[in-house]
C-alpha cells in the first residue's frame, strides 16, 4: 500500500486535466452554434466538426495507449495536454472552415489519449476496495469542465465572441507544465517496467493478446459497448445546442437551458461512484445505460420547455453516470502489460461511433428527420450496449490488479 498514491491528490492532479479535456468538448458544442450563424453553414458540414475531431479522438487514444505501456502513463499524460491544448488555442486564430477542421483533427488526437490514460493512472494506484469509486470521481470532474464550458459560453460568446471563448480551453498547456513536476509516474508500471522491460509485448503481440482466448470476451464486450456509448453520448450532446436552436429557442436560451442540464451530471457522477462499490460495475452501468436509453427516447419526442429540460436533465445523470462506470470497468478487464493498450484500443473504437454520431445527426436533420427518429436511434444504439454487458461482462469489484 505505501506504492499507491494518497487516492485524493491522484484524484485532483489527473482529475483537473480531465476537466481541461471535458471543457474544450463542451465549448466545441457551444461554439458549432455559433459557427452556424457566423460562417452560414449547413447541417452536414456542422457535423463535420464533430465528427472530424472524433476521428482525432479515435486515433489519439489508439496511439497515446500504445504509448502508456511503452513511455509511462505521466509522459504520455502530459503529451496529450499539450496537443489538445495548444491545437485549441491556434483554432481560435482561424479564420475558414478548411483551417478549423484541420486543427480540430490535431486538438481531437490529444483530448482522446488523455481519458484512457489518466483512467488506466489512476486504476493502477488507488486501493482496490475504493479503485472504482476513484475513478467515476475522476469522470465527476468531465461534468464540472461542461459546466465551466457551459458558464463561459453563456457569457462570453454572445458578447466577445466564439474565439475569446477557445482561449480559455488553451489554458490546460500551463498545467502541462504543472503536471511534469507535481505528477508521479504509475509506480505499477515502474515496478513491472522494471522487471519484465525486456519481456514487454510488441505491438502486434499486445494487439493479438486482446483477442486470446482469455480475453476476447472482454475484448468484444468493451469495443461494442465502448463504439454504442460514444456514438450516442457525440451524437446528442454536441448537436445539443443546436438542436434547442432548431426546435425554436435562440442562442441565448438555449445555452442557457443547456447549462441546466450540464448541471445534472454532477450528481449522476455522484451517484454511480457510491452505487460502484457496492452493486458492482456490471449493474451499475446496465442501470445508467438502460436510464440513458429512456431518457433519450423521451428527449426525442416530447415539446414545451418544462419537458425538454426535465428528459435533458435525466439524460445528463443517466448517461455520464454510465461513463464513469465504464471507465472504471474498462482498465479492470486487462493486465498491467496491455492494460493501456487494451483500455486505448478500447476507446479508440468507441471514438469511430463519435464520429458517425454527429454525421448522422446533421444528415438527418439535413433529409427533414424528426428528432423522434434521431434519437430512437440513439436508444437503440444504448440498448444494444446493454444487451453485450449482460451476456459478456464479468463483475470485477474487489478484483486486485497485478501490481
Amino acid at each position: 500500500m505505501q506504492n499507491k498514491y494518497a487516492p485524493k491528490s491522484l484524484l485532483i492532479a489527473t482529475g483537473l486535466a480531465w476537466l481541461f479535456d471535458a471543457m474544450d468538448v463542451g465549448m466545441l458544442s457551444f461554439v458549432i452554434a455559433a459557427l452556424k450563424l457566423e460562417w452560414h453553414l449547413n447541417e452536414v458540414q456542422l457535423g463535420w466538426i464533430g465528427s472530424v475531431s472524433s476521428i482525432g479522438m479515435a486515433l489519439g487514444a489508439i496511439l497515446f495507449g500504445i504509448l502508456a505501456d511503452r513511455l509511462g502513463r505521466k509522459d504520455v499524460l502530459i503529451m496529450t495536454l499539450l496537443v489538445f491544448s495548444i491545437g485549441t488555442g491556434l483554432s481560435a486564430l482561424t479564420t475558414g472552415y478548411a483551417s478549423f477542421i484541420i486543427l480540430r483533427f490535431f486538438v481531437g488526437t490529444g483530448l482522446g489519449g488523455e481519458l484512457p490514460v489518466a483512467s488506466t493512472l489512476v486504476s493502477e494506484n488507488v486501493p482496490v476496495e475504493s479503485r472504482g469509486r476513484i475513478v467515476v470521481l475522476l469522470e465527476s470532474f468531465w461534468a464540472g469542465g461542461w459546466l465551466v464550458a457551459a458558464i463561459i459560453s453563456y457569457f462570453v460568446i454572445p458578447v466577445w465572441g466564439w474565439r475569446i471563448a477557445l482561449l480559455f480551453s488553451a489554458l490546460p498547456a500551463l498545467y502541462a507544465l504543472y503536471l511534469r513536476y507535481g505528477l508521479r509516474e504509475s509506480q505499477s508500471y515502474i515496478k513491472k517496467n522494471s522487471l519484465v522491460k525486456q519481456e514487454r509485448p510488441e505491438l502486434i503481440t499486445a494487439l493479438k493478446e486482446l483477442w486470446s482466448p482469455r480475453y476476447a470476451r472482454a475484448t468484444l464486450m468493451l469495443w461494442v459497448v465502448w463504439f454504442m456509448v460514444v456514438f450516442s453520448y457525440y451524437g446528442m450532446f454536441l448537436w445539443l445546442p443546436s438542436v434547442l436552436v432548431l426546435k425554436g429557442y435562440s442562442i441565448i436560451h438555449s445555452f442557457g437551458y443547456t447549462l441546466i442540464m450540464t448541471l445534472s451530471q454532477l450528481p449522476g457522477y455522484f451517484v454511480a461512484a457510491w452505487l460502484v462499490e457496492r452493486l458492482g460495475r456490471k449493474w451499475v452501468l446496465t442501470f445508467f445505460l438502460l436510464g440513458t436509453a429512456v431518457s433519450a427516447l423521451g428527449f426525442g419526442t416530447v415539446d414545451g420547455i418544462s419537458s425538454i429540460l426535465l428528459f435533458g436533465i435525466l439524460l445528463s445523470f443517466f448517461n455520464l453516470g454510465a461513463w464513469g462506470t465504464l471507465y472504471a470497468y474498462s482498465p479492470e478487464q486487462y493486465p498491467l502489460e496491455i492494460r493501456g493498450t487494451g483500455t486505448g484500443v478500447a476507446a479508440g473504437v468507441g471514438r469511430i461511433g463519435g464520429v458517425l454520431g454527429p454525421l448522422m445527426v446533421g444528415s438527418l436533420i439535413s433529409q427533414g428527420a424528426s428528432f423522434t427518429i434521431i434519437f430512437g436511434v440513439f436508444c437503440i444504439s444504448i440498448i444494444i450496449a446493454v444487451i453485450m454487458i449482460v451476456v459478456y461482462g464479468h463483475e470485477t469489484m474487489g478484483k486486485v490488479l497485478d501490481n
